[in-house]
């Protein structure tokens, strides 16, 4: 898939960093869309977790679109969240935007902690029954960026096998459509090791590790019962984060075997829905050998299509004015101009 960014940003890890540090403050200048009026609610996922999410229902809708960030943040300041939420509005989308397990106000309703999929695949699913009740329509579009992919991979997986496990549901698979992921995490434990032999990449996941520590200690303050403040100043690392915090809760006996089992790569050759997987080469978050499996999986199923590009960092994906021109698109978000230009064809 041809895509160019600006010239200075050909490289991933400037790419990264240009799109987090930088327009994460000025990304209104460059959107046309304008935000929703939102309307808050909070959904039960699974295991009768609350999760608060927003929603937004325009005339005549044709479709929902179900979507959350990924490994830090909150739905107050996930820009390029809100992004996609305003072009699926203004595109004639149901909208729902979720704060995912121990995060923004989630994170204050319930001790839950994350599980990377785990339990997250079934919340979507749980989401989008919600939020068919409130009125958002079939077909239901699950989408997210970076961790969030990976919850998303996760969602359509659940979301292909409602009959097996959600009987109290009013939805069934044939609601859901399918999904697209931007960056998604699809093996923790390769990437996380790759990361750690760089410099660069040690930073980075330093940047990370410190919000993760914010959010635990926010979480130990809150709830003072269920997470253990020693154990939160003991996790120094992304790592050390579910080391000490997760895995034993979720019944694993090292970091490891959890990453393991939360792995998407495992089960993408098996799904049927509709999936969309944008994936830059040059993203400095993942293993480079990934690329290579994402293509086998690719092209042995028939329902993932995989936009893999040269250039974009992680969750980066600013065009070139050259670029826009070439797609015809109005502004520089190519990732979510090509999900909704994929979703046309599919929906």
């Amino acid at each position: 898939m041809h895509y160019s960014p600006p010239w200075h940003l050909s490289n991933g890890f400037l790419m990264t960093i240009y799109t987090a540090l930088r327009l994460s403050r000025k990304w209104e200048d460059f959107t046309l869309e304008t935000e929703p009026i939102y309307k808050e609610h909070i959904f039960t996922g699974a295991g009768n977790i609350p999760i608060f999410g927003k929603y937004a229902i325009p005339s005549n809708p044709k479709g929902t679109v179900v979507a959350t960030y990924g490994i830090t943040g909150d739905l107050d300041n996930q820009w390029f969240l809100k992004i996609l939420g305003r072009k699926a509005f203004s595109l004639g989308f149901a909208v729902v935007l979720f704060d995912w397990r121990a995060h923004g106000k989630t994170a204050e309703l319930s001790p839950a902690l994350t599980s990377d999929g785990l339990y997250e695949g079934e919340d979507f699913i749980r989401i989008a029954n919600g939020a068919k009740q409130l009125g958002c329509p079939s077909q239901f579009w699950l989408a997210g960026y970076s961790l969030g992919g990976q919850l998303a991979l996760w969602g359509i997986k659940a979301g292909e096998n409602i009959a097996n496990w959600g009987h109290d549901l009013e939805i069934t698979a044939d609601d859901i459509a399918g999904g697209a992921v931007i960056c998604p995490s699809v093996d923790s434990n390769r990437s996380l090791t790759y990361l750690m032999k760089s410099e660069l990449g040690r930073f980075l996941e330093k940047s990370i590790a410190r919000e993760l520590k914010k959010l635990a200690r926010k979480m130990a303050k809150i709830h003072p019962g269920a997470i253990d403040s020693s154990a939160v100043e003991r996790a120094n690392s992304i790592w050390g984060f579910d080391n000490e915090l997760t895995i034993a809760k979720l019944g694993f006996s090292s970091v490891e075997e959890y990453y393991d089992a939360s792995c998407p790569l495992y089960f993408l050759p098996h799904l049927q829905k509709p999936t969309l997987i944008l994936y830059a080469i040059d993203d400095p978050m993942f293993d480079p050998s990934l690329v290579a499996d994402l293509q086998k999986i690719a092209q042995e199923n028939p329902s993932i299509k995989l936009m893999l590009t040269e250039y974009g960092g992680h969750v980066g994906y600013v065009s070139s004015k050259k670029c826009q021109h070439q797609y015809g698109d109005r502004d520089r978000w190519w990732a979510w101009n090509r999900f909704f230009e994929w979703m046309a064809l599919d929906c």
